[in-house]
């Protein structure tokens, strides 16, 4: 069942990408959720099961650690509770499936901070409560899961009405629609084990399969290509060469009644390893370490249950492999092994910081060579690749942050939509974290710049996130369709200019996209504008905008920096 939900999630990524209000080239849900279920896909795939309650764990530990964006956390976050609620089961009916329905929207909704009607969470919310009514009538569960999505189909169609802007744009949630298309998975795998496929007619548009068991396709994701970490790095500089993987199955505890304490446990495998991961969920216990003595670690964890799905590497072995493989000369590399231990998404730590024990860590979400380097060269010692599509998942951060050796870690998401992936990392780690709230680049380098090492956490939570709010943030980039949002026309091709979050500008030209916008930005004041300039930006249009910029606004002070990101030629930051 969430085989064919997940395929059917993924063959129709596009259509729900294109749902995105903002008419962005970037738009993104439909790629966060396939993402984040492909995830949940692989872990149930590698811990098969007949028993529901596995069944749905795993699903639910792989979407925890997948979830990328809001859509995929709120994802996550709806199967996590249909997990809990089936926890211990080895089949459910129609009821106990309602339930977890409604568990799961119950959890979703407490994982956001601020829930929006008239987003996937409505389209959960109005599928489960009318599960919980139907499942009194039927025992049949297929019956049950067709009207779950029957409902959340009409949920989906009524979004436009309970959010305004889905309804001036003409489109519906595409959250909600991704949901729609996972649940017409269901039904369709329940109903062809039931052979009743042509009793059910399901109107959610999406695209049908060529075949039932098709693999589950992550699609491709733009990102950087400079060295890899892993090319940076001297073999003899990994000082923890066994990666371990396994669980602890606490229902065939080897002691009964042990008590686990997983801070004491974290603190046991600190003394002689790195890159800790351990999860906690009910009875099972997922442990990732880097150790120097595997033995060790093994005789630690087995007075807590029985260890199963054992897994260890040597990572020189490895790495000797991949520099022969990539024809690097390993004698003139010198990054630390903490590269390797927050996954090839994160660049830039510094070599000899990370075994120092700091006060302070900085982790920022970026896009582009010239932004990183900016963040890099400002107290940041962690640059995850990412940006609005290419949003890192809750693992991600989990292991950027264990890979960071720092007493209090500050976490700069730098775009909406990865916010809540970096909170949910922030609770699944044991360390001190903070979220500065940052939406944009221009608020993460402000926040970065507001930074004062010698400060007490509090102060500095403080006033980073009081810097970023007096900066004002602009972008332009290529609308992808033609639409009207808040009065403004927009045609295929145009610029867009994007204040905040609202599009205020439309142009066939560049220049005037970017003029229009910046002459917006100053209708409220300000001293110095910041231009970073996009991989797609040409020289001679940049020389003439600061050309335009002086003439127009002789007093206003102008930064020019090179951001190198993709999508959005100039990104502007206003103080």
């Amino acid at each position: 069942m969430a085989l064919l939900g997940a395929d059917y999630l993924q063959r129709n990524a596009e259509h729900v990408n294109a749902l995105n209000v903002f008419p962005v080239p970037d738009g993104d849900t439909g790629t966060n959720m396939n993402l984040t279920m492909s995830s949940g896909v692989r872990e149930l795939r590698s811990k098969p099961s007949s028993s529901i309650g596995k069944t749905t764990e795993a699903l639910s530990k792989g979407l925890l650690m997948g979830a990328r964006g809001n859509s995929g956390v709120i994802l996550s976050q709806l199967f996590r509770g249909f997990s809990r609620s089936l926890a211990g089961l080895e089949e459910a009916g129609t009821v106990q499936i309602a339930a977890a329905l409604q568990y799961g929207v119950d959890l979703a909704y407490k994982a956001v901070v601020k829930p929006v009607e008239g987003t996937i969470l409505t389209v959960a919310k109005e599928a489960a409560k009318h599960a919980v009514q139907y499942a009194r009538r039927t025992s049949d569960v297929a019956e049950l899961m067709h009207e779950v999505h029957q409902k959340a189909y009409e949920a989906l169609q009524r979004t436009p009405d309970l959010l305004p802007v889905l309804k001036q744009v003409g489109v519906v949630d595409s959250g909600g629609q991704g949901l729609v298309f996972i649940y017409e998975g269901f039904v369709r795998s329940l109903a062809e084990i039931d052979g009743q496929l042509d009793t059910y007619s399901m109107p959610s548009e999406a695209a049908p399969p060529e075949e039932v068991a098709v693999p589950i396709i992550v699609p491709p994701i733009r990102k950087q290509e400079p060295i890899s970490a892993q090319a940076r790095l001297a073999t003899e500089a990994i000082e923890f060469l066994y990666d371990m993987e396994f669980f602890i199955n606490r229902k065939l505890s080897g002691q009964a009644g042990a008590f686990f304490d997983e801070s004491a446990y974290k603190r046991a495998l600190g003394k002689d390893g790195d890159s800790i991961l351990v999860i906690t969920e009910d009875d099972i216990i997922k442990v990732h370490v880097h150790s120097r003595k595997p033995g060790d670690v093994l005789n630690l964890s087995l007075p807590y249950g029985e260890l199963t799905d054992i897994h260890i590497l040597n990572m020189r072995e490895q790495h000797r492999d991949l520099l022969e493989h990539e024809a690097v000369d390993s004698a003139v590399v010198d990054y630390s092994a903490a590269e390797l231990l927050a996954g090839q998404a994160v660049q830039g730590v510094p070599p000899g910081q990370v075994f120092e024990w700091a006060p302070f860590g900085i982790i920022a979400v970026a896009l582009g060579e010239g932004i990183t380097n900016i963040f890099l060269e400002n107290e940041v010692d962690t640059v995850l690749s990412g940006g609005q599509t290419m949003n890192p998942s809750t693992e991600d951060f989990v292991k950027a942050i264990e890979a960071l050796s720092a007493e209090h870690i500050y976490i700069l998401p730098n775009n909406g939509n990865i916010i809540l992936a970096a909170e949910q990392a922030a609770e699944l780690s044991e360390r001190n974290v903070t979220i500065i709230p940052t939406r944009t680049i221009p608020q993460g380098l402000a926040a970065v710049l507001a930074f004062k090492e010698d400060e007490t956490a509090e102060r500095n939570s403080a006033w980073m996130k009081n810097a970023a709010e007096q900066v004002m943030s602009g972008q332009v980039t290529k609308a992808v369709r033609d639409t009207t949002i808040e009065g403004v026309d927009i045609r295929e091709g145009d610029y867009i200019g994007i204040k905040e979050k609202t599009i205020v500008v439309s142009k066939a030209s560049l220049l005037e996209a970017c003029q229009s916008l910046i002459a917006n930005m100053l209708d409220a004041g300000g001293d110095l504008l910041t231009i970073l300039s996009g991989e797609d930006a040409e020289a001679t249009e940049t020389a003439s905008l600061c050309e335009w910029i002086g003439e127009q606004y002789p007093d206003l002070e102008l930064e020019l920096q090179k951001g190198g990101q993709p999508l959005y030629p100039y990104v502007f930051a206003l103080e």
